[in-house]
């Protein structure tokens, strides 16, 4: 008689136990996978990529100076996550000074890309080498200077000009992805262009502030 009331009080005590114990299980093992998944999410390459910033370059068309201004591109990752196409659109301008007579010249450029892109992800991070085919707009606006002072005519104290030249990109990119979808990238490399019937070399380079997802 009592040991059967002993063995009813053990099943009593052993049943909320094990219960528990079972449900403790499952809720980690849900914290766990949840955690695997969220780490595979992070160190998975991104579908789309949206960048925008800072521009610096040297001139498409100007012998000397710097270009600055701004920019933006997006890129998205074909299947694997190893290779990835956009576009990419920046203006900028510059100014350089010609002697004899004393021009100012100012170039306003236009730089419009289509993207193919080698990537790999680590972590929070990008590294990938981008190629970048097409034209730069070239509007140039050249000012005699104290032009009014010699008394010329406003026709021929100023001229301007159109020029669109075939280019093309090579970047080398990082992105660190900082909070969320959030994140920021530096990019630089070297840039061709067709002018004058030959091919002017220079280089490219930006800052930016990054969306991935």
């Amino acid at each position: 008689m009592n040991q059967s009331k002993a063995q009813d009080r053990v099943r009593s005590i052993s049943g909320p136990r094990i219960a528990s114990i079972a449900t403790l299980a499952v809720v980690l093992a849900c914290a766990a996978s949840a955690r695997a998944q969220s780490d595979a999410e992070a160190l998975a390459p991104p579908k789309n990529t949206l960048d925008a910033g800072l521009v610096l370059a040297f001139p498409a068309a100007l012998v000397t100076g710097m270009s600055a201004g701004v920019g933006a591109t997006f890129m998205r990752a074909a299947r694997g996550g190893w290779l990835a196409w956009g576009a990419r659109a920046s203006w900028s301008t510059a100014t350089e000074y010609s002697p004899a007579p004393t021009y100012a010249v100012t170039d306003e450029e236009i730089r419009l890309r289509l993207c193919g892109q080698v990537q790999h992800a680590v972590g929070r991070g990008l590294f990938g080498l981008r190629v970048g085919l097409g034209g730069t707009l070239v509007y140039e606006d050249r000012t005699l200077v104290q032009g009014a002072r010699a008394g010329l005519p406003a026709s021929q104290q100023e001229i301007t000009s159109w020029a669109m030249l075939p280019a093309a990109d090579f970047e080398g990119i990082v992105v660190l992805r900082v909070w969320n979808s959030w994140g920021m990238s530096v990019s630089g490399g070297p840039t061709l262009h067709g002018l004058h019937g030959g091919v002017r070399t220079g280089w490219t380079s930006g800052l930016g502030v990054t969306w991935q997802h």
